[in-house]
């Protein structure tokens, strides 16, 4: 047979569209032509099928092959396609029989020695594969991740010989079967986090409503612990969330099935770029608030982030996903993150802590708190004071045991409130939209008058004003009540004190 045809998979964003993998054998002088928008790991597959096939005792053509990666307007990056271009070479020749090829699907890196290497984006691949009834054929190192997608079938393979002995019908590939997830690993507790019982209720609120957080304090009263306590407050994942997070992991290459249904954590350092953050590249792969999609964005030294690169957070937390365009790709990616920030009162850290030794002047302070534009602060739903402790709230030899609740404790009442409205708006309080917010975040009388003096004497915006709405409903499920009382409102406009900080 001259032609043959294997199908594979590319990346293009967070999706795996489907590519035809074309070979064909003329006569004239040997050679091997890609042609498809190759990139140049792409281009380089010549020579590693080439000494692959020879290592593993099969015969190379000397011949003209020409290999189509169909469609051809899709660029075709790495080294997943060797193994599809491996199989067609052998089909082509007649090595392998080629109708053995259609019912699957293949991607796979190949070694000068034959053996198949990790590719990236395993999982996302086989996701589509699964809408279109094939099976996958992957790399024994990429099966794993890759069998977390419910009834899809996936053969891993450790070579290029096994494939082959399994489309001969020699010695067919296993069914790597869903592995149920093990034990977890425990996120920290909220118990561990001393004191601070104000900024540990306006965590409870920020879970229970997937609000933004920004905790401002002196360095050492718990910011930082606050933040990485959150995922433990948060309801467990979805299946369709837990697949969506991993295939966003997975086009990284570095998801573990270890952390399959796990809430993201992502703490990217201050000096990160705004690349880094949002994701980009002449081939778009996502970037941090992807990663932390379903998950947690923690910043901390928030005044100490380029500004530039702050800036960009203002499309997806308001959206929840992210459109990135290069001259010749375009791709989106999910960005549904929790976003939580921490930052110091003042350049020293120490206005208003108990020693008395800051020094900053007002200049110097309002300069400080200046490098956090004023439309970013008014997208943070929440923005709370984390005070520095008293003596008696540290840990001793002769102190009484430690009190306040486990995270265990607040996540049942996160997720009673977040069950709650599932069932009225099937969202979460913190995506509801303008008209949305209308007709489920209406205040009482009281509440309504109380919000909107609110309105008049800290100036808010338009924005702020719907914020403090969804929190101040946020506050009403947690305390199991439909109407939003004049309480409620109250606490959430408390959570504006820093509203025009910057």
């Amino acid at each position: 047979m001259a032609v043959a045809v294997v199908h594979s998979r590319a990346l293009s964003g967070v999706d795996a569209p489907r590519v035809t993998v074309e070979v064909h054998l003329a006569g004239g002088l040997p050679a091997v032509h890609l042609v498809g928008l190759p990139e140049t790991e792409v281009r380089e597959a010549r020579d590693r099928v080439r000494a692959a096939l020879q290592n593993a005792q099969f015969e190379f053509p000397a011949r003209r092959i020409t290999v189509n990666l169909a469609p051809a307007d899709l660029p075709k990056e790495s080294g997943r396609f060797d193994l599809p271009i491996a199989l067609g070479i052998l089909a082509a020749t007649g090595q392998i029989p080629a109708s053995a090829l259609a019912q699957y699907e293949f991607a796979g890196e190949l070694a000068l020695t034959g053996e198949l290497r990790a590719i990236r984006g395993a999982l996302a691949m086989v996701l589509s594969a699964r809408r279109d009834g094939r099976a996958f054929v992957l790399p024994a190192a990429s099966a794993a991740e890759a069998a977390l997608v419910r009834d899809a079938t996936v053969h891993p393979a450790a070579s290029l010989l096994e494939v082959c002995a399994h489309l001969t019908g020699h010695t067919l590939l296993p069914v790597l079967t869903r592995q149920p997830p093990g034990d977890s690993i425990a996120d920290p507790d909220l118990i561990d986090v001393r004191g601070q019982a104000r900024a540990k209720r306006a965590l409870e609120v920020a879970a229970a409503g997937s609000h933004s957080i920004l905790m401002i304090g002196p360095p050492g009263t718990g910011k930082s612990m606050l933040a990485q306590r959150l995922p433990g407050l948060l309801p467990p994942l979805s299946e369709d969330e837990a697949l969506e997070s991993a295939a966003l992991q997975s086009l990284t290459g570095r998801f573990s099935p270890d952390n399959w249904g796990r809430r993201a954590f992502r703490a990217p350092h201050h000096t990160a770029s705004a690349v880094a953050l949002v994701g980009g590249g002449s081939d778009p792969r996502p970037g941090e608030i992807s990663l932390a999609h379903h998950g947690v964005l923690f910043l901390d030294e928030l005044p100490e982030w380029d500004r530039r690169v702050l800036e960009v957070l203002r499309e997806p937390i308001e959206s929840g996903r992210i459109h990135i365009s290069r001259a010749t790709r375009q791709a989106t990616f999910p960005a549904r993150f929790q976003f939580v920030a921490a930052m110091n009162p003042c350049p020293c850290g120490y206005l208003g802590h108990t020693s008395g030794r800051c020094r900053c002047t007002p200049d110097q302070v309002a300069r400080y708190r200046a490098r956090i534009s004023g439309p970013l602060l008014d997208r943070i739903d929440l923005q709370i004071e984390v005070p520095s402790l008293a003596a008696d709230a540290l840990p001793g030899p002769r102190r009484a045991a430690v009190s306040g609740e486990t995270s265990a404790a607040v996540r049942e009442r996160v997720a009673e409130a977040r069950r709650r409205q599932h069932r009225r708006q099937t969202k979460a309080n913190a995506w509801l939209d303008v008209k949305e917010v209308e007709r489920w975040c209406v205040p009482n009388p009281d509440g309504d008058a109380l919000l909107k003096s609110a309105f008049a004497r800290l100036a808010l915006s338009a924005r702020a004003y719907h914020r403090i709405l969804k929190v101040a409903r946020t506050i009403a499920d947690l305390a199991d009540s439909d109407a939003l009382a004049g309480a409620h409102v109250a606490e959430a406009i408390g959570y504006r004190r820093f509203d025009r900080i910057a």
